[in-house]
């Protein structure tokens, strides 16, 4: 029999603001919700995400594996998932949004701000023809001062260089997987043809006193402009020093040196192994 007096106890509902790609703020506050909270309400409480998961912080994918996990580690909770503008534009440069209902391209959003095309640096890269305005903004080329947020931009408007870099590819990359890969012990002439400089290697021609792609220092730092027609990466040691910088991996830590660790790369994560990295298998 009920008791016609008995009032139930109201859900506990609450709202997380704008997560922005750092996964250790958002394991504390889920901590510290649970703790506030008490563990018996937590466990069915409704918990509204109101937006905005990736970019600016290093580990949008650890927050949105986190965030994924919810359901089948709390069951007895409900979560909603929120569309923030930052997630829209990830998801309009992967082509997830859906087609307009109308039957337009999605490059018809461009029309009205194509005036700001070139300040903004929209993304120009591989399937950008019929993609949505905010997935080109998203994965543009922004540089300088951002005064609205007091920093300087991460890559673009959106601040989305540390979105790619968390899943191992350079900003503005389709992916690692799909770029091409050229292993030089030094690197590439810029000014000078790749295949001419490709061809004369392979063909170990010992006419040449200097082979540049094997000894030289600044004239092979940089990658060739044609390659950037063509995602590649280009990797090398050489140098003396790690250095990665979108599709240019120069892996020389130990520069000969006895005190010096010798380092690989992973692709495509892109992690870093070294000789002294102290390992359990």
């Amino acid at each position: 029999m009920t008791d016609p007096n008995f009032t139930p106890k109201p859900r506990v509902v609450c709202c997380v603001g704008d997560i922005h790609g750092y996964i250790t703020k958002l394991q504390n506050l889920w901590s510290n919700l649970e703790t506030t909270i008490g563990p018996s309400d937590f466990q069915t409480a409704l918990i509204i995400f109101l937006g905005d998961y990736c970019d600016r912080g290093p580990h949008t994918n650890k927050v949105l594996d986190f965030l994924i996990s919810l359901p089948s580690k709390y069951p007895n909770q409900s979560h909603v998932f929120l569309c923030g503008n930052h997630d829209l534009a990830f998801a309009a440069f992967l082509g997830l949004l859906p087609s307009p209902s109308d039957g337009s391209d999605l490059s018809e959003t461009w029309k009205e701000y194509e005036m700001n095309e070139e300040r903004e640096g929209w993304y120009k890269g591989e399937g950008y023809e019929n993609m949505h305005l905010q997935g080109r903004r998203w994965a543009g080329r922004m540089t300088g001062f951002n005064h609205a947020k007091n920093t300087e931009y991460k890559g673009s408007i959106y601040d989305a260089r540390p979105t790619f870099e968390s899943y191992g590819v350079p900003h503005g990359s389709p992916g690692l997987q799909n770029c091409k890969l050229i292993a030089v012990h030094a690197g590439l002439e810029k000014g000078k043809g790749v295949e001419e400089q490709l061809n004369y290697l392979k063909a170990k021609d010992t006419r040449i006193p200097k082979i540049e792609p094997l000894s030289g220092r600044k004239n092979v730092w940089n990658i060739p402009e044609e390659l950037s027609k063509t995602p590649t990466i280009v990797v090398s040691g050489h140098h003396g020093k790690v250095h990665i910088e979108d599709f240019r991996f120069i892996i020389d830590l130990g520069g000969g040196l006895e005190s010096n660790p010798v380092a690989a790369i992973v692709l495509p994560s892109k992690k870093m192994v070294l000789d002294t990295d102290r390992l359990t298998t």
